[in-house]
C-alpha cells in the first residue's frame, strides 16, 4: 500500500512539475511574459517596450500580432529606439508615415517560430550566417559571436539579442538592443 501511495505521489509531482515547466515565464521589462498569452498581451506589460507598443498601435498591427502566427519577433527596447536620430520616432508615429512604420515594424518579424536554437542551427548550416526573410519582404542576417546572437539589417547595422526565447502562444520574441532598418 505504501508503495502505491508513494508511486501515485511521485506521478502527481512529476505531472505538476512538467505543467509548471511548460508554463515557465520570462521576465522582460519588469513583467512576466507568459507563454500562454500572445505577443501583444505580453508586450503591453513590458516597461522596456512602450515605444514598440505605441508604434505597433500607430501602424495598426495589433490585430496582426494577436493573430495565430506563429511569428518570430525581434523586439527593440525603448533604449534601442532612443539610438535613432532625434525626432525619428515622433515622425514615424505620424499618420502620414503609417506605411513606412508598418514596413519597419514588419521588418522585425519573421514568419514561423524560430527559437534561438533554431537560429543557431540555421547559422551552423549556413557556415556562420543565416539569412532570415522578414514579413516585410526584406532580409536579416543572423550570426553569432561567442555565445551571443546578433542580427544584422540590410544596411549593415547590427543588433544584439539581449533576451532570447520569450515564448508566446503565437510565436517567440527575442529582445534586441537596436532598431533594424530595411534598405531604403
Amino acid at each position: 500500500m505504501k508503495t502505491r501511495k508513494f508511486l501515485a505521489t511521485a506521478i502527481l509531482a512529476l505531472a505538476f512539475g512538467f505543467t509548471s515547466f511548460a508554463q515557465k515565464s520570462v521576465m522582460v521589462g519588469g513583467a512576466a511574459m507568459y507563454p500562454n498569452k500572445n505577443i501583444i498581451e505580453n508586450a503591453v506589460n513590458s516597461k522596456d517596450h512602450t515605444t514598440l507598443v505605441a508604434a505597433v498601435k500607430a501602424a495598426d498591427l495589433v490585430e496582426t500580432l494577436k493573430g495565430a502566427g506563429p511569428f518570430t519577433v525581434f523586439a527593440p527596447t525603448n533604449a534601442a529606439f532612443d539610438k535613432l536620430p532625434k525626432g525619428t520616432v515622433e515622425s514615424l508615429l505620424k499618420p502620414e508615415n503609417k506605411k513606412m512604420l508598418q514596413t519597419i515594424l514588419t521588418y522585425h518579424v519573421v514568419s514561423g517560430k524560430m527559437n534561438s536554437s533554431d537560429i543557431a542551427e540555421a547559422i551552423k548550416a549556413g557556415k556562420g550566417k543565416a539569412t532570415l526573410k522578414t514579413v516585410s519582404g526584406g532580409s536579416l542576417t543572423a550570426w553569432m559571436k561567442g555565445k551571443d546572437l546578433y542580427i544584422t539589417d540590410e544596411n549593415g547595422n547590427k543588433s544584439k539579442v539581449t533576451i532570447a526565447d520569450v515564448n508566446q502562444s503565437n510565436g517567440v520574441i527575442h529582445v534586441v538592443d537596436a532598431v533594424l532598418l530595411p534598405k531604403k
